[in-house]
């Protein structure tokens, strides 16, 4: 899609909306008052939109870099605060895009973060990480670093014994980074373990989708402990199982997942789009978000539970396919 299309898609958007359920999303955008609700971001003080936008996306083939940049602004003016990223989405593109759109006065609207992407869980290495993503942001400070996928037992030891925390706490005293934390979606008893590392992480983020709930749970085991340590919670993989089809196969659609991943308690939710239509139909369920009682949350539950055993409801879980090729390298994974 060239620049001009998607100005014109977004143009129409805005200027023929008074009929849409985006009307209000749209002169929210245009007044320059945020109709996303915000949180409190844990002990940080920040305070985030209860969406966040997935970085992977804006470097797949459907864009470029003009209207990768469009589409994060877009979104920011939607009420979106909160950005994801990763040093190695696309090779450092995502974040090369993401930095051309926080230019302009952008960046000041942004809680932007990314993750070291050192998966030797070295000083150096954990530093030369951060240089690249400030270089590519075009910022002098990132608001939040997470280490990136602590996907393996021996990630929890090497995050402290090979340098990759000293090196962000050094950052973060240089002013470098604000904040500090990690993710991952693999077992949650890697997550419960980088806890016990005597350090105040600032936040984690884990999976919070309904599949979750039913195998080796996050939201069952590890949520709980976030909540009570005040720490800023991050939820993502709100479309657990979307993929595979299940979700629809029993009735429930992108709203439903997107509604019960929103009442898990997390301070924002990552979700990955990349149409303007997926952005827009976001934006309105965030804008008009009331929780799931737990009578709802329980029959979707209920509903899900049979297909629990089926590896593609959650294949970041049960397969190594969404791992980094970095960190399958070093673990001998193929």
């Amino acid at each position: 899609m060239k620049r001009r299309e998607f100005l014109k898609i977004i143009g129409g958007l805005l200027g023929g909306l008074a009929m849409s359920p985006y009307f209000d999303i749209a002169g929210a955008a245009l007044s320059g008052k945020a109709a996303i609700p915000r949180k409190r971001f844990g002990r940080t003080g920040a305070e985030v939109s209860i969406i966040g936008l997935g970085g992977f996306n804006i470097s797949l083939n459907n864009f470029n870099d003009a209207t990768a940049a469009d589409f994060v602004r877009y979104a920011i003016d939607g009420g979106i605060n909160f950005l994801d990223n990763a040093r190695e989405y696309n090779n450092g593109l995502s974040e090369e895009r993401m930095g051309r759109a926080l230019l302009n006065g952008y960046r000041t609207k942004a809680f932007l973060m990314t993750k070291n992407c050192d998966h030797s869980r070295s000083f150096e290495g954990s530093i030369k990480s951060l240089e690249r993503s400030l270089r590519a942001f075009k910022t002098d400070f990132i608001d939040l670093i997470l280490f990136h996928e602590i996907n393996y037992a021996d990630d929890v030891e090497y995050i402290v014994k090979k340098g990759a925390l000293e090196a962000m706490i050094k950052a973060r005293e240089q002013g470098k980074v604000r904040f500090i934390g990690f993710t991952g979606h693999k077992d949650p008893r890697l997550h419960l373990k980088m806890l016990e590392i005597p350090f105040e992480w600032d936040a984690v983020m884990l999976p919070v989708g309904v599949m979750d709930y039913h195998r080796k749970s996050f939201t069952r085991t590890v949520l709980p402990e976030l909540l009570k340590r005040g720490t800023g919670i991050i939820g993502f993989k709100s479309m657990g199982g979307f993929m595979s089809g299940v979700p629809q196969k029993i009735g429930y659609s992108n709203a439903d997942c997107l509604r019960y991943s929103l009442s898990q308690h997390a301070h924002t939710v990552v979700v990955g789009m990349e149409l303007i239509d997926q952005l827009c139909e976001n934006i309105s369920i965030a804008a008009s978000f009331v929780p799931m009682s737990a009578d709802e949350q329980s029959e979707m539950r209920m509903r899900t539970a049979g297909f629990a055993d089926d590896i593609r409801t959650e294949v970041y879980k049960n397969t190594p396919d969404y791992d980094s090729a970095l960190g399958k390298e070093l673990h001998n994974i193929k």
